[in-house]
């Protein structure tokens, strides 16, 4: 729709004696097909031409009906509004013939060439196993790493890994207490788990455990060779089963320097903290004063000298922006971080770094369990195995009702059943909580991923039974004659707006724009699928309606898997 949009402005431009871009500004898109393709509200008009919105519009509209431009089907005043209707056939021929020429490369764009964006996401803590809580934040800022790279986009995905604090030292005490190398090394990370939760449990009973826990970290910042040893071996545990789960999803990273690589390196910025007089002291510590933005002090040494998580996230900014030079930093994490990553950023912006406003907090909702929050020292958690393990097997077994013959059941099962999941966790804004059901999550009907991939499988489905293969359709030029129906053109205007979205996500750092994009162009190809003949005996026509449902499998194919989402051709 851009260029017809562009074609309105230019009209509207002429006729009014305005410049293009403000007419572009003012047109928008009408809620409702039936009241066309582009509006022009003329209240905005009233001031420079001294009329009545309605006198306008009804102006307006009869001067430009009066010299359509090539794409112009109709002009309508309605009220203070005129309304542009695009040729169907036009529009047809617009939106496929961008896709026949941007196939091998559907949504790409070279906006960000030269632009690099850091992306701080997942961000798994050591000795812990992989579980639902890290879902959100690491296929939120997986899909952005995809998309920005899909836009031109150098992009830098980091697993900033939680690998420093005292829970360590509680984790090597326990250790010490209670555990065997031979008991970890059979049953990893459930193993380390038992001795979190136990030490967690005993400690409040027992305030030497607490000391012990410290006096074990502490020695570990002393650089203890025995207690960096037990936790490199626990950091490499954590690692070995958490990439199952990132290589089942599809997830990747250029960088886990997560806080400990930061240990040496933040002596340099306490002092340069210190030489810009940024440093007071607050009851032993010291702090950046913030009251004057309205928000507590900034913690940077505590009053026993220990860093904090400030200090080491300040730390990590300096050293991305040297490293990477980005022109964005984005850290996906949840909302109850929000004071922390304001303070950060102010003190960087304090610092007389100006980039600090090129950082962004993307923000996400919790994730409880059917009605109950997550807490791993109480043991009330759902761990990322088995969920996507449950839900393998169910789509295995729907599969295994309806398609026994399937070729690939297996894979297919694991494409639909991690789809299911994805899609859930990715359809809802980001700053919404999530509260995770097992009937909701692994329903397979409505707005959800298998419904979103079986039309694909649909698409796939009508093209071979047509002799075409996935692409063969969007070979050659786009006639469009016979894509005029509201149908089609409904599926045609959802088509025009992909790249729109990508670009939307992205300023928005808002997946679930596109979630919802490939459900609704489900839902209104299925429409089309429903109301007209797709194999119809008329060749010309049969040929539009199956470049249509190419282009349909191709945007639902690219969508998908820039949501990390695969798209099978069977179910």
């Amino acid at each position: 729709m851009t260029d017809f949009f562009t074609r309105v402005a230019q009209a509207v431009a002429s006729a009014c004696s305005i410049d293009e871009a403000q007419a572009l500004s003012f047109l928008e898109t009408p809620p409702q097909p039936e009241l066309g393709d582009a509006a022009l509200p003329c209240f905005k008009l009233a001031r420079t031409m001294r009329k009545a919105p309605p006198a306008i519009a009804a102006q307006l509209a009869e001067e430009l009906s009066a010299q359509p431009f090539e794409g112009l089907k109709c002009v309508k005043a309605v009220g203070g509004y005129i309304n542009f209707y695009a040729d169907g056939a036009w529009l047809a021929r617009q939106v496929l013939g961008h896709i026949v020429d941007t196939r091998d490369c559907l949504g790409q764009s070279d906006a960000g060439q030269g632009k690099t964006v850091c992306i701080d996401y997942s961000s798994i803590n050591i000795a812990k196993r992989f579980h639902i809580g890290h879902l959100s934040t690491t296929l939120i800022g997986a899909a952005l790493y995809r998309i920005y790279k899909r836009r031109g986009w150098q992009a830098v995905g980091i697993n900033h890994l939680g690998d420093w604090g005292t829970q360590f030292g509680k984790m090597i005490a326990a250790f010490r207490r209670w555990g065997s190398r031979e008991d970890v090394e059979a049953r990893g990370i459930d193993a380390l788990l038992e001795l979190y939760v136990r030490f967690d449990r005993e400690a409040q009973e027992d305030p030497v455990l607490a000391e012990e826990g410290r006096a074990c970290f502490l020695a570990m910042e002393e650089g203890d060779e025995d207690a960096l040893s037990i936790f490199n071996w626990f950091k490499e545990l954590t690692l070995a089963d958490a990439q199952r789960v990132y290589k089942r999803l599809g997830i990747v990273f250029d960088s886990y320097a997560g806080e400990s690589f930061y240990t040496d390196k933040m002596g340099p910025v306490v002092e340069e903290l210190k030489q810009k007089g940024l440093l007071v002291e607050s009851q032993g510590a010291q702090v950046v004063d913030l009251s004057q933005w309205n928000m507590p002090p900034c913690i940077i040494l505590k009053s026993d000298g220990a860093t904090t998580y400030a200090t080491r996230d300040i730390t990590a900014a300096l050293y991305r922006k040297n490293t990477y030079g980005f022109d964005r930093s984005l850290y996906v994490v949840a909302y109850q971080q929000n004071l922390h990553f304001k303070q950060v950023f102010k003190v960087l912006e304090l610092m007389g770094y100006d980039w600090a406003s090129t950082l962004e907090h993307v923000a996400f909702g919790m994730v409880s369990f059917e009605g109950q929050t997550l807490s791993t020292r109480k043991g009330r958690i759902l761990y990322l195995d088995e969920l996507l393990g449950r839900a393998v097997d169910k789509a295995a077994a729907i599969i295994e009702e309806k398609s026994p013959n399937l070729p690939d059941k297996a894979e297919v099962a694991e494409q639909i059943g991690i789809g299911a999941v994805c899609f859930f966790m990715l359809y809802n804004n980001r700053i919404k909580d999530i509260d995770f059901w097992w009937d909701r999550a692994l329903n397979f009907e409505g707005e959800t991923g298998p419904y979103v991939q079986y039309t694909h499988v649909r698409c796939a489905s009508v093209l071979a039974k047509a002799g075409l293969t996935p692409g063969q359709a969007l070979m050659h030029a786009p006639n469009g004659a016979h894509l005029t129906d509201a149908d089609a053109q409904r599926v045609l205007t959802l088509l025009s707006g992909f790249d729109g979205i990508l670009d939307e996500v992205l300023l928005r750092s808002e997946p679930s724009l596109l979630t919802r994009y490939l459900a609704d162009l489900a839902q209104a190809y299925n429409s089309y699928y429903y109301n007209q003949r797709i194999l119809d005996e008329d060749a010309a026509v049969r040929a539009d309606r199956l470049q249509l449902t190419d282009a349909v499998r191709l945007t639902l194919s690219t969508g998908l898997g820039l949501l990390g989402i695969a798209a099978p051709n069977h179910m």
